[in-house]
């Protein structure tokens, strides 16, 4: 009887083997075909067709033009504070603030606001080239919110900006506003001009006129920065936005270039401001509403001014302790005076020298009177 061999057990083991990858394959097949429904593959993807950069429309490369020209002349300004090290028993100076800027001549002048540089111990200026320069302060006023930083950086490194008219403006005109803010490089927004004459009150407490309008976003590191018109020429400093929350809502205001070109050069040369004046104090509106009255109430004639040559009488108490208001201002040169700031907002148009006339109110007498204006520094 023949004897019968057995299977190999390392076949049976390959074969089991295949069979399982057979069957892995097969169920692979059948749910890829279920999930994509018997859909072929799809095709390789079409190459991507780079159009040129010069088929930009004529406005866009317009302001990348813009933005081109006129960022050089933009910076970056560091506010210091000086603080004595209880250790080592020296002073170090401390990043306080910042804010942006920009080049106003090759002689290192910077213009920025009063309030970017306010109570600084010392600040920084960082050009658009990187480099970092100490700054002296030149000049500042809080009523205009304009100061003036100057720089020893060599001519070549700076870039002065155009200078335009903010007395022609109208609304709907494009604006462009460019700052530095944060140190972030320099950023562009642009709008229109949504608002002319405007009035903001400044720090010093005194309005700015003809303030611009704009919807142009003017976040709070761009204080200082210029606000220019299409042709890249200057036309305001931006210095404030309405928000409740203190980022940009689409309402931001620029001193006018108007003002600044007329108070930077007061300052470089005399590192303040000569305003023309009477030579009064006035009441504020606090006093202004205890008393009911309309007008400018004088309560102090300096001795010797145009007011006092007017014959202008302050407020004053009689023998007996009690209350003699002055006189109260109702109009100058024929425009009408509400209250204080109506005086200085009139004022503020005019030039020293410049003779005005008064109509005040003393009890219930209206009196024409004339005052040439002296020019005291602005504060």
């Amino acid at each position: 009887m023949r004897e019968r061999r057995a299977f190999p057990i390392t076949l049976l083991l390959a074969a089991a083997a295949l069979f399982i990858a057979g069957l892995a394959c097969a169920t692979a097949a059948w749910l890829w075909y279920a999930s994509s429904e018997g859909r072929p593959l799809p095709a390789a993807p079409e190459p991507v067709v780079v159009t040129p950069r010069g088929d930009l429309a004529p406005i866009e490369r317009s302001t990348v033009e813009l933005f081109r020209n006129a960022s050089p002349s933009v910076v970056y300004i560091t506010r210091l504070t000086v603080r004595a090290d209880p250790f080592r028993r020296n002073l170090e100076q401390i990043p306080e603030g910042s804010g942006s800027g920009f080049v106003w001549d090759r002689a290192g002048h910077i213009v920025t606001n009063h309030h970017v540089v306010e109570g600084a111990g010392a600040a920084r200026v960082t050009l658009s080239d990187g480099t970092t320069w100490p700054a002296q302060l030149v000049g500042s006023v809080a009523s205009k919110d304009v100061a003036v930083l100057r720089i020893e950086a060599p001519e070549s490194a700076l870039h002065p900006l155009p200078i335009g008219t903010s007395h022609d403006l109208a609304v709907g005109q494009s604006v462009f506003a460019i700052g530095n803010p944060f140190g972030l490089d320099h950023t562009l927004s642009t709008g229109v001009v949504s608002g002319l004459e405007r009035e903001i009150m400044s720090a010093g407490g005194v309005p700015i006129q003809g303030v611009i309008q704009t919807d142009a976003a003017i976040n709070p590191g761009n204080s200082g920065g210029p606000l220019l018109d299409s042709a890249g020429r200057l036309i305001g400093v931006n210095t404030a936005i309405y928000s409740p929350s203190g980022a940009s809502a689409g309402i931001g205001f620029a001193v006018p270039v108007d003002t600044v070109a007329r108070v930077v050069p007061q300052l470089i040369e005399h590192g303040r401001v000569i305003r023309p004046a009477l030579g009064v104090h006035l009441a504020n509106p606090q006093i202004l509403e205890r008393f009911r009255i309309e007008g400018a109430l004088v309560l102090q004639v300096q001795p010797g001014s145009p007011a006092a040559q007017a014959g202008l009488r302050p407020t004053q108490r009689d023998a007996y302790g009690r209350l003699i208001l002055g006189d109260v201002i109702v109009s100058v040169d024929g425009e009408k005076v509400e209250d204080s700031l109506d005086v200085y907002r009139i004022l503020d148009r005019k030039n020293v020298g410049d003779t005005v006339r008064l109509t005040i109110r003393r009890g219930r007498q209206e009196i024409e009177t004339s005052a040439a204006l002296v020019g005291v520094y602005d504060e």
